[in-house]
């Protein structure tokens, strides 16, 4: 049996890394780049509208140049930016996990290629204090007797 050598945990560690750096690095010189990414693990927030979701491809390439490269920053293993779609100039915040970057490029040159597929995850999702407070059974319980 053959291990694919791009899915195992030590590669998709040791990509991450790199392409994690390489963001890194273009921050620091101040290079505009561009990113193709995987479009089912990119989450928008807001959503975009369907008319402008369904103009995507399995992948989509995002230039990251003025404003959209001055909104990007890296963090906890997630790449984002915002960003204007469609004719109206939608804005939305592009959140990408590091493993759906699959190339980097710097003009036309691409720089980095990743073969390793992001890991099933939970997409991220900002909750407010309350909602974070009634996961925990315990706090519900105090809650309820609160109410009383």
């Amino acid at each position: 049996m053959t291990i694919n050598l791009f899915q195992t945990p030590e590669y998709k560690a040791l990509i991450k890394e790199h392409i994690e750096k390489t963001i890194g690095y273009l921050f620091h010189k101040n290079q505009e780049f561009a990113l193709a990414c995987e479009i089912k693990h990119i989450h928008f927030s807001p959503e975009l509208p369907s008319n402008i979701q369904e103009s995507f491809q399995e992948s989509v390439l995002f230039i990251l140049s003025g404003y959209t490269f001055e909104s990007a920053k890296l963090e906890e293993g997630y790449f984002s930016f915002e960003a204007g779609f469609g004719d109206d100039n939608f804005g939305s915040t592009v959140t990408v996990p590091i493993l759906a970057i699959k190339q980097i490029f710097v003009g036309d040159h691409p720089i980095v290629f990743n073969l390793a597929q992001p890991d099933q995850e939970k997409k991220r999702k900002e909750k407010n204090s309350m909602e974070a407070l009634l996961n925990n059974p315990e706090n519900k319980k105090l809650l309820k007797k609160k109410k009383s």
